[in-house]
Formats: C-alpha cells, sequence, structure tokens
C-alpha cells in the first residue's frame, strides 16, 4: 500500500497579512461548518476509492486554529475512519500564536495532532506592523509555554527575513530571541514580493522600498552560521532541525511522493497526476455537495488536472531533491524508481553543474547522492531550472 502525505487546506484567516498570495480569505468565518463538512465528504469520497496509508498529515492555510477543536476533532476521526496510519504519524497544524490559548492547544493534542508550527514572522513590532501581523512576541512566549503544558514536543517556528529597512541586526535578534524558545525546528523564508498583494502594491507605487537582495544573502548566511552553532542542522534550503525532527510531511514532498490535497485550492500529485482544486470557498463548498468523484485523485473539487510523463518526474525529482541540503538526490533510489541512472538522463546537466562547482556527490550512509555544494544554496534557483527550464 502506498503511504501519501495528506494535506487539508484551510483558507480562513482573521485578517489576511500584506504579503500573503496564499488561496485565504478573510470575514468568511461563517462558512466554516459547511466548509468543513465539505473536507469530510472530500476525505471519504477520495479515500472510497481506492485503499491508501498515511505518511504525514498537515493542516495548512490560512490559519487552521480559526477552527473550534470540535470542528479539528471531527476531521481528525474521518482522517483515522478512511486511512491507515501507525502511532507515530506525525500530525502537523498551522497556527497563528494570537488565536490559541492553553484549554485549546490541550484539545488538539487530545485530538491527536502532535506537531504545532506557530507563524511567528518576526520579533520586532515594526516588523509586525509592517507585515500587518494580527500577534505580538508575547503571543509567540505565551504560545508556545502552553503547547509546552499541552505536551507538543514537536515545535516549529516560520521568521521572514530580507524585509523592507529590516537591518541585519533586527533579524540577528528576532532568531536569539526564537533559539530562547527551544523549538525542533525553524523555517526561514525570504520575503518575495508578489503581484496583486498590498506589498506589491505599496512597492511598485515606491511607498516602500524593495528588499535588498544583498542584505538578504548576509542575513540568510548569517542564521546559517547561527543555527549550526546552537545544534540545528539545515537539511532543505530553508529549513533547519534538531536531529531527528525534520518535517516528515515536507520531506513527502521533496522527494517527489505522492501527496493528496483536501480543500479549496489545494494541490496533489498521485498516480502520475498532478491537480488542483477550486479557489473560492463557496464554490468548494457547493461543488462537494453536489458532485461525485472524478477519477482517483480527483475529487468533484478538482478544476485542473495534468498527467506527469516519466521524464517530467525525473526533473521534478530533481529539482526537488537538490533542495534536501543533507540528503540530496539518493543515485540508487533514481536508479530504482525510473530505470535509469542521474547520469545517463541528466549527463549536459551535470558536467556544466559541476564545471560551476554548484553539484557534488555525497557518501550519505553506504549510498551516493547528489546534492548542492554549500556555496551554491544561494543559487539553488539557477540550479533547478537547469533540470525544468
Amino acid at each position: 500500500m502506498t503511504k501519501h502525505a495528506l494535506y487539508l487546506h484551510v483558507p480562513f484567516c482573521v485578517h489576511r497579512c500584506a504579503y500573503c498570495d496564499f488561496n485565504t480569505y478573510a470575514g468568511q468565518d461563517a462558512l466554516i461548518p459547511a466548509y468543513v463538512d465539505g473536507l469530510i465528504r472530500e476525505i471519504e469520497l477520495i479515500s472510497a476509492s481506492r485503499q491508501i496509508a498515511a505518511k504525514s498529515i498537515f493542516f495548512g492555510g490560512g490559519t487552521p486554529s480559526l477552527l473550534s477543536p470540535i470542528q479539528l476533532a471531527s476531521l481528525m476521526e474521518t482522517l483515522r475512519a478512511n486511512f491507515a496510519w501507525d502511532d507515530a504519524l506525525e500530525v502537523s497544524l498551522e497556527a497563528n500564536p494570537g488565536t490559541v490559548s492553553l484549554d485549546y492547544l490541550q484539545k488538539l493534542r487530545d485530538a491527536g495532532f502532535n506537531r504545532l508550527s506557530f507563524g511567528v514572522q518576526s520579533a520586532h513590532p515594526d516588523d509586525l506592523h509592517l507585515l500587518e501581523r494580527i500577534h505580538d512576541f508575547w503571543d509567540v512566549i505565551h504560545a508556545v509555554k502552553w503547547a509546552r503544558q499541552a505536551g507538543f514536543d514537536n515545535l516549529s517556528l516560520d521568521l521572514i527575513f530580507g524585509l523592507p529597512e529590516q537591518p541585519l541586526s533586527r533579524w540577528q535578534e528576532t532568531l536569539k530571541y526564537a533559539l530562547d524558545l527551544h523549538p525542533e525546528h525553524l523555517s526561514l523564508y525570504a520575503l518575495t514580493v508578489e503581484h496583486g498583494t498590498p506589498f506589491g502594491h505599496w512597492a511598485a507605487r515606491g511607498m516602500i522600498p524593495l528588499p535588498d537582495p544583498d542584505l538578504a544573502a548576509d542575513m540568510y548566511e548569517w542564521a546559517s552560521e547561527f543555527l549550526a552553532e546552537n545544534g540545528y542542522i539545515q537539511y532543505e534550503i530553508s529549513n533547519w532541525a534538531k536531529p531527528k525532527y525534520e518535517c516528515q510531511h515536507n520531506l513527502q514532498y521533496w522527494r517527489n511522493l505522492p501527496y493528496l490535497g483536501f480543500g479549496a485550492g489545494a494541490h496533489g500529485y498521485a498516480a502520475r497526476t498532478r491537480y488542483s482544486n477550486i479557489l473560492g470557498i463557496q464554490p468548494y463548498i457547493n461543488r462537494l455537495k453536489k458532485g461525485s468523484m472524478i477519477e482517483f485523485p480527483r475529487s468533484p473539487a478538482s478544476i485542473s488536472k495534468e498527467e506527469i510523463s516519466p521524464y517530467q518526474a525525473m526533473q521534478e525529482t530533481m529539482m526537488l531533491g537538490l533542495r534536501l541540503t543533507q540528503e540530496g538526490v539518493s543515485a540508487e533510489d533514481f536508479r530504482s524508481r525510473f530505470g535509469s541512472s542521474i547520469e545517463d538522463v541528466f549527463r549536459q546537466e551535470l558536467d556544466e553543474l559541476f564545471s560551476l562547482a554548484l553539484l557534488e556527490w555525497a557518501d550519505i550512509g553506504n549510498e551516493k547522492a547528489l546534492r548542492l555544494t554549500p556555496h551554491a544554496r544561494l543559487l539553488g534557483n539557477q540550479v533547478f531550472r537547469r533540470f525544468v527550464g
């Protein structure tokens, strides 16, 4: 039975942050009960088409912590009833630090969640104000304390660097404050100013400066050194963890293995098919009320599909796997999966990238793996484009 990662998208937010271009909506909380019913229906439809084992479960958004404990427990019960999994399964929920309490987190733990990812972004009030976040760092401190009291021993903090007018010293302060909370995992993302967001509008009008790429690179390199000194392993370009606390759900993505997406705007990849669901909350609800299963892995909410050829799968395995800074792409796994070696398929690309000292062969246990050289981590997109361009 093939294991699939399961992703549930919860698109509701108290306020849509100025930099966000995800499929999220503020002011539509009245639709939450019907949306949860839609998720339950979609889970049941997809799981009824074949037996599936869960590799991991991730509730993302949006702000999944806007759902009540009863609603989240109902979704967990539905997942348990429809997918096989063992007791050690990683079950994550993204949470806004300003939306949780000790009682809430205790009920999440009782429902079966064992990992939390808090959207911290910064410890500095000026940064949080610019980002239009609804919490402050005291909320983060309280949320982490309550999570520990509730029994969570796997916490992740998301941080953003490279903000307009954010000096290196402020970023350093944020990271030091974050480490004082002793998270098992950290995700560090450089700000990207996306078209169609308030940030994109402000930048186009000259109301805020664009991020300084050189300063952002300095912030990234400082963070890499600082986290290594404090016992964190960089296992992916934007992710660090204490040993054995790597995010299993995201590893499934980066290894280009199957995952199922449930909810408005969710994406999935299974049975050599990539698909996406309709974006709007009400249209999603309507489709699940009326529709029937299209074909695995697509539910009535699906609006697009792409059949992935073997060569595309090889390209994407390279693009995604090279994000994994420690394990890279296993030569043996690649040959076992596709029947050809990395060298046979991508000889020209490898010759070019090795000549630029952007790739290296590494011995990982008893296996040989291809991975980025340390200095190539800031140039990752240039490497990835060689395989999918």
